[in-house]
């Protein structure tokens, strides 16, 4: 039984490990008991991520990393920190009054600097960001929760990772119908989204510069119709009030 007591704010607190301990497997060799508690494995990933240290600079009093590193990949493999991060997510969405199954998401990208590590298979150049690295694809719902990330070479285009990125939502949170987005995304990416996934995007104007940025309609976003879809004949844009009267969970994205 690991301690209770935290040595570094990324170790888990009791409630936190209360929570994710029965989503990840026990991994015992030949019927014996596990040498390192999982806990203690889970606070030194969590370490990692924090800091952004090397494994190899793992603390001396976590399990040697060599044994952190084998959990960790194993847990990738299987599914076992999808389900987790899932599991989590829902737990939000379900205490915030949502569905947990989301029916509305936003979709952006950002370009980030490659360390000198990274391969040049696995990089490329953004001319628009400046940006030599990698490229993160996210979706997020309506309270910024993740549900779909991708990795790409910086030089993939938002629309054609877009492509990919909804394919693969699709999968993960079938019940999304609409997605907010940036004009990169206007024109290919929101006929595909329409035609082939059932899903509506519509290309978000920018706020003037003497209005706040807001994350979404249903909280007073200004948005217009994509190309193609079923309100871009009828208007050239709309904007969503928010509104005062409560909803139910169950229709809220």
């Amino acid at each position: 039984m690991a301690s209770s007591s935290r040595r570094y704010p990324s170790d888990l607190t009791d409630e936190q490990w209360s929570l994710i301990e029965p989503l990840l497997p026990a991994i015992r060799a030949a019927g014996r008991p596990e040498k390192h508690p999982r806990r203690e494995i889970v606070n030194a990933v969590l370490y990692v991520v924090r800091t952004g240290c090397a494994w190899r600079q793992l603390p001396t009093d976590f399990p040697p990393w060599e044994t952190v590193y084998w959990h960790f990949a194993r847990w990738v493999d299987g599914g076992s920190l999808q389900r987790v991060h899932d599991r989590l997510r829902d737990r939000v969405r379900d205490a915030s009054g949502r569905d947990p199954m989301a029916s509305a998401g936003v979709v952006d990208a950002q370009s980030v600097r490659a360390a000198d590590t990274v391969a040049t298979q696995s990089r490329g150049y953004d001319a628009g960001k400046k940006v030599n690295g990698r490229k993160r694809h996210i979706v997020v719902d309506t309270l910024g929760l993740l549900l779909v990330i991708m990795v790409t070479a910086a030089n993939v285009q938002d629309r054609d990772g877009g492509k990919r990125l909804l394919g693969r939502l699709r999968f993960a949170m079938p019940s999304v119908a609409l997605i907010w987005a940036d004009g990169g995304y206007a024109g290919r990416l929101a006929d595909f989204a329409r035609r082939t996934l059932r899903v509506t995007v519509d290309i978000v104007r920018k706020s003037p510069a003497n209005e706040p940025s807001r994350c979404c309609p249903a909280a007073g976003w200004s948005s217009e119709p994509s190309p193609g879809s079923p309100d871009a004949a009828d208007s050239p844009g709309t904007t969503s009030e928010p509104s005062n009267t409560p909803k139910r969970w169950s229709s809220g994205p």
